[in-house]
């Protein structure tokens, strides 16, 4: 049997490793770098990464960095706290938008001189906002003018600014929404959108009587909502007198046993405020008026 001779093995050999050697140095296409400036590759990169205070800040803040002699976790640091203060206030803005509260009715414009002691104790207890991690609700209950609503919108407006998610509504048009949903055979769609917030903010309940194919679509909302979400909601009405927006005595019982069950109760009994400033006012027109007789006499 004839062997190969060495000359045979050593062509073979050098016949196979130039191909190997044109695989070493050969780089993937994968690796080809872009030839564009390192900024702009940079900026399109953190564009497409969705990270707007990374695209137009990084340069800025390297120039900082360098002038400061920061490391590069410190820089990174840097980058990375305005990107997440930004995405912060970002989606304050988006929550307060949705949930639809007047620019008006705030913590600091609410009149907190005109409530007893304990009134402005709950309402403080409620702003750090744990409520609604237990799903409880809250209730708050007085004459018309009392400030119920300002109260129910700057409790509501506290929130959002730490990022909860709540829907200010009246009972009106939300029962309103309620009856065209269930129309359209979309109901529990519907009410399982309205899921999606934490508090659900729904005023003047009791202002609107209704039908009962309208307190049955609330009703079922209420139950549908227990234990699963927050309510928060404004009466002029006594829970004695609920019979006049629930229609019959066991539907009236079963949706104030669904809300009180977990709930804090706010009484706000105190005066109009309008009719306070309407008579501030008129005094004081009626007090110009008499220095001015006065001065002229």
């Amino acid at each position: 049997m004839n062997r190969p001779t060495t000359t045979s093995k050593r062509q073979t050999k050098a016949t196979q490793s130039p191909s190997k050697r044109t695989c070493k140095t050969t780089p993937p296409e994968t690796a080809q770098v872009d030839s564009g400036p390192m900024e702009e590759r940079l900026t399109e990169q953190f564009r497409s990464l969705r990270l707007p205070m990374f695209r137009d800040q990084f340069q800025s803040s390297a120039d900082r960095a360098a002038a400061e002699d920061l490391s590069h976790v410190e820089y990174l640091a840097e980058l990375t706290d305005l990107e997440c203060q930004a995405r912060h206030e970002s989606r304050i803005k988006r929550l307060m938008t949705n949930s639809r509260l007047p620019l008006g009715k705030t913590w600091e414009t609410f009149k907190f001189d005109r409530l007893p002691l304990s009134v402005t104790r709950q309402l403080e207890s409620l702003r750090e906002g744990s409520f609604l991690d237990r799903r409880e609700n809250v209730l708050i209950f007085g004459r018309p003018g009392a400030g119920k609503s300002h109260a129910l919108c700057a409790l509501a407006n506290q929130l959002v600014q730490q990022g909860r998610s709540m829907l200010l509504t009246t009972c009106s048009l939300l029962v309103q929404q309620l009856l065209i949903a269930k129309r359209d055979l979309r109901l529990q769609k519907f009410i399982k959108k309205l899921s999606r917030y934490e508090g659900l903010l729904i005023d003047d309940l009791g202002y609107v009587q209704q039908d009962r194919e309208e307190m049955e679509v609330l009703f079922t909302l209420l139950a549908e909502r227990y234990e699963r979400g927050s309510v928060l909601l404004t009466s002029n009405l006594a829970f004695s007198k609920w019979d006049q927006i629930f229609k019959d005595a066991m539907t009236t019982a079963a949706a104030i046993d669904r809300l009180v069950h977990h709930s804090v109760i706010i009484e706000l009994n105190v005066p109009s405020y309008r009719v306070e400033t309407a008579r501030q006012t008129k005094s004081a027109g009626q007090s110009r008026k008499g220095s001015k007789q006065k001065s002229t006499s």
